[in-house]
């Protein structure tokens, strides 16, 4: 194989690994982002205040 041939080969796995990553890290996503963006708060145990009538 020629030198050219093999860097191809390099780069083609690298994309494939790197899309494959891409793809379970979409599927397999833990339960909170992990970024205090608070989207795995439960807020069930706050008190609304009541409107005025």
């Amino acid at each position: 194989m020629s030198f050219q041939t093999i860097i191809i080969i390099l780069l083609f796995a690298a994309a494939i690994i790197y899309v494959g990553r891409m793809l379970y890290r979409s599927l397999y996503v833990k339960k909170g982002c992990g970024s205090n963006c608070k989207c795995g708060v439960d807020f069930s145990d706050i008190d609304t205040p009541k409107p005025r009538t």
